[in-house]
């Protein structure tokens, strides 16, 4: 999809288009909408726009990407239930980088308490950073080690931990990923795949996928490395991190879920600049990007 098509879509992606026949069924994956491409909007206008954005459920992000985990704190847990029920959908993740793994227990017991599964947040570092080699395999049996009590925790709820392979972390490298799998004892722990952090090693992302397989890979971000990320750059430029408005191929990614039957959730992302502001002006326009995203991917699907 080149840039003007892509703007095209986006122009006329006001309704939900349909679901291309090869994305249906088991190979469709399942989509989660992220409230931080909604910025500091309110909360009742994320969760109406979940069903529109063809997403079975909602993350839940925090300052200083979003607001929507505070707004939640000051309306109170039954009324965010109230929401939920209101627009007929549901919470499956609460993403809590400012926690970290290791002080998110009560973050757990709180995505369980409201029908939530899973927490999405960074490795952070056990030593030398982006570490490969010998030394990922030191600093991953560590981390593993330091997060005993924690995902003892997550099997007892029956919640699942997913850990984003992310720079200047121990989670990075694919040498540290590779690691991560081979000694990961828990299986409600995981990696929060990013392609967009794995942009110095591109070509090993399809072959990653297969080696880690979906007990490793709970969860993955469609999200494509641009410079945008963190400069303030053109909108044109910034919506180039989604799929299909920038060049990543998707189709080999998304054979190699495909072949490891991939059954997690993927969240359709991309970061504004400065975050914490809407990706978009409106909703409706953040709502028809994701939908111009998800489109492509249906593409993508129906060229495997």
């Amino acid at each position: 999809m080149n840039r003007r098509k892509a703007c095209q879509l986006l122009g006329a992606t006001a309704l939900v288009p349909g679901l291309s026949r090869a994305a249906e069924g088991s190979a469709h994956p399942r989509y989660v909408l992220s409230s931080a491409m909604y910025g500091d909007m309110p909360l009742e206008t994320v969760l109406g726009e979940v069903k529109k954005a063809g997403c079975e459920s909602v993350d839940i992000w925090r300052k200083v990407h979003a607001t929507h985990r505070e707004q939640i704190e000051e309306m109170g847990d039954e009324a965010f239930q109230a929401l939920l029920d209101e627009y007929e959908t549901k919470m499956s993740i609460s993403t809590c980088y400012p926690l970290g793994p290791f002080r998110q227990d009560d973050e757990m017991r709180w995505v369980k308490k409201n029908g939530g599964y899973m927490t999405v947040c960074g490795s952070g570092s056990m030593g030398e950073k982006d570490p490969e080699g010998e030394e990922a395999k030191k600093q991953v049996k560590a981390f593993f080690e330091k997060l005993k009590p924690h995902y003892e925790l997550a099997e007892e709820l029956g919640v699942a931990m997913a850990i984003e392979n992310h720079a200047n972390s121990m989670l990075y490298s694919p040498d540290s990923m590779r690691y991560f799998a081979e000694l990961n004892p828990s299986k409600n722990v995981g990696i929060a795949f990013a392609p967009h952090h794995l942009h110095l090693f591109v070509d090993q992302i399809p072959a990653l996928i297969r080696e880690l397989g979906k007990e490793n890979i709970p969860f993955i971000y469609f999200q494509e490395y641009s410079k945008s990320s963190k400069e303030k750059m053109a909108k044109e430029i910034e919506l180039q991190q989604m799929p299909g408005f920038g060049s990543l191929d998707y189709v080999p990614i998304l054979a190699a879920l495909k072949e490891i039957e991939f059954d997690g959730l993927a969240e359709i992302f991309m970061h504004p600049v400065p975050r914490g502001i809407p990706m978009l002006p409106t909703a409706e326009e953040i709502t028809g990007a994701i939908n111009t995203s998800r489109e492509y991917l249906g593409e993508c699907l129906e060229k495997i």
